[in-house]
């Protein structure tokens, strides 16, 4: 099984995208555990999944996420603003699926 995170200023405003998300891994037959946590966590949580996208208010926030990431051997990346501003499940899914190692 698939552990995506997603990270984002409060953990709400990608709750509804991690419902897209999952409604497209359904649809594909794909077992994943999707979570939207606030990029305050990221550090404890990261060990715990695959890989953690970013939304568009904290990616400024990319570069210092990536090297707790790395020392777990996990990917981390920002969401295009055009995906997550129209919610699109699928594209963010297959973004996350493609950074997962």
């Amino acid at each position: 099984m698939k552990k995506i995170l997603l990270c984002c200023s409060a953990g709400m405003s990608t709750s509804m995208l991690v419902r897209k998300m999952e409604q497209a891994a359904e649809s594909r037959g794909l077992e994943c555990h999707i979570e939207a946590l606030a990029v305050n966590a990221f550090n404890d949580a990261i060990k715990e999944y695959d890989v953690c996208l970013l939304g568009p208010q904290v990616r400024f926030q990319l570069e210092e996420l990536k090297k707790v990431a790395d020392e777990h051997g996990k990917n981390v990346a920002a969401i295009s603003p055009q995906d997550y501003g129209m919610m699109k499940g699928d594209a963010v899914l297959d973004q996350a699926l493609s950074l997962i190692n």
